[in-house]
């Protein structure tokens, strides 16, 4: 139940595809821009085989 969303850096602004777990549920996790590599926390809103909202924050 792998989703793909694509993510704007709250650092550089740079557009970029990551891909997210449904099976999890809703959840947070950092992950490093693959532009700048300055770490973004995601906060994922999601039901199984859905993202519903994702939020980018600088961590």
């Amino acid at each position: 139940m792998i989703q793909e969303v694509e993510i704007e850096c709250p650092y550089c602004g740079a557009n970029y595809v990551t891909t997210v777990d449904t099976s999890e549920g809703s959840h947070s996790t950092i992950e490093d821009c693959t532009v700048c590599c300055r770490p973004i926390e995601l906060r994922i809103v999601c039901s199984p085989g859905a993202v519903e909202e994702v939020h980018i924050a600088r961590a």
